[in-house]
């Protein structure tokens, strides 16, 4: 197996680091090169979750087969590689969707499980992780079956991949009617006003736009999107693009971003409107824009993503006007509901509002995402590790209740520390056992 040595940065862009890498294309490929214990990443997290600076990575998504699928069950076996819109792809139109399908299609089945990611109907389903039924890890270069409820298998899933690296799954996919979305998008005129709809949906998937720029009594303002699966005429998706270069300096500064948000949110009728939309374009509007992450600029970007409990709400409201206050905040600021449900140690999801915003990588980011972090941890609240780059060992470990259980099972599965990535090492998470 041939290894490359290449500049490996995250999807923010903000940090890079100097990696050998290896693209394996069957089982046995994977095995041997996984015992030379690299880490295994699709650079698809924000951070360093998958960053090894000065050591080995592996790039699993040539590993995408479909191994079996159970049309009675619903379970489908398949590689780690394969991104989880390729399985929307193929199986929406036979009936069948991913359980939970994080914000973009091009996540990989391991990246889901070794992140528990969540996704538009978390308050109705849970993470990705409670919809895995096993996992084949590799270990020293042998393979391990890990059954679910576990302590292996909640150490793997939201693990970060210091178990061992996942070569296949069996997910659960779940009934839909089609490959089609109904679609409705309504106006909410202030943070109340959103939190109330979010509250009373009782759509399948629910999602908001947040226009992160507003002040005053238009504060939290935004667009509220509830989809269902639906059957028929497909309408024709839209034309992927490219972001051929990185934008300047001045493209997200704060007059364009405000008058931005401003036009985005009046682009909806204040009545409000229903659309039929192929099943991508709901569930990874990005997508369709290759290396959007070019859009904020060579230096990259940060996102901050908390969930904090029901009832530190106002928590969450007084983060909002410290963004706004800021002018840093792009168009990129995402809120929904949480329900309880995860299934790792580790796991991020809890029951609560979860809220995601971008900011150009800027030293004025640094110091407000920080401030956020503290608000989020004095509220009883997590940040999601699949979109960090800048949090302290210290504030995570008071977030994480469950860190020492996944530590005990880390250890065990990882004894030499083989498989710690920057990320692990910047937040000590594997310091202590």
């Amino acid at each position: 197996m041939r290894w490359k040595t290449e500049d490996v940065t995250g999807w923010g862009r903000a940090l890079t680091s100097e990696s050998d890498i290896a693209r394996p294309e069957r089982a046995a490929h994977l095995a041997s090169v996984a015992a030379q214990g690299p880490v295994v990443g699709n650079r698809r997290s924000y951070g360093d979750a998958c960053l090894n600076a000065g050591g080995k990575m592996i790039d699993a998504t040539r590993l995408d087969r479909f191994l079996s699928f159970d049309e009675v069950t619903g379970i489908l076996h398949v590689e780690a590689g394969c991104a989880v819109g390729r399985i929307a792809d193929v199986f929406a139109p036979r009936g069948w969707l991913p359980a939970v399908m994080p914000g973009t299609g091009f996540a990989t089945v391991g990246g889901c499980i070794a992140n528990d990611v969540h996704g538009k109907n978390h308050h109705g389903l849970g993470s990705f992780g409670q919809h895995v039924t096993e996992i084949t890890l590799i270990q020293d270069g042998q393979t391990k079956v890990v059954k679910a409820g576990s302590g292996l298998f909640k150490a793997t899933v939201a693990g970060l991949g210091q178990t061992g690296a996942i070569q296949s799954a069996k997910l659960k996919l779940i009934p839909c009617k089609g490959d089609v979305m109904m679609v409705t998008e309504q106006r909410m005129d202030g943070w109340d006003d959103f939190l109330a709809h979010l509250d009373a949906s009782t759509a399948t998937y629910t999602v908001g736009w947040i226009d992160a720029t507003a002040k005053g009594d238009k504060l939290g303002r935004g667009i509220l999107e509830e989809g269902e699966t639906g059957a028929g005429l497909v309408p024709r998706p839209n034309k992927s693009k490219s972001v051929p270069f990185n934008a300047p300096h001045f493209a997200l500064s704060k007059p364009i971003v405000k008058a931005f948000n401003n036009a985005y949110f009046k682009r909806v009728p204040a009545m409000g409107r229903t659309s039929v939309k192929p099943i991508q374009d709901f569930f990874f509007p990005l997508d369709k824009i290759h290396d959007w992450n070019k859009l904020y600029g060579k230096r990259g970007f940060h996102q901050f993503q908390c969930v904090v409990p029901i009832e530190q709400a106002p928590a969450l409201r007084e983060m909002l006007e410290v963004i706004a206050s800021s002018g840093l905040a792009s168009p990129l600021a995402v809120l929904k509901r949480m329900g309880a449900g995860s299934a790792g140690y580790m796991s991020f999801p809890m029951e609560g509002y979860t809220l995601a915003v971008d900011f150009p990588n800027r030293a004025q980011a640094g110091l407000l995402i920080a401030r956020l972090e503290e608000m989020t941890e004095n509220a009883g609240g997590k940040i999601y590790l699949a979109k960090d780059a800048l949090c302290s060992a210290k504030r995570v470990k008071a977030m994480y209740p469950d860190l020492k259980k996944w530590q005990r099972e880390a250890a065990k599965a990882d004894p030499a520390r083989s498989l710690e990535t920057d990320m692990t090492r910047r937040l000590e998470l594997r310091a202590e056992t």
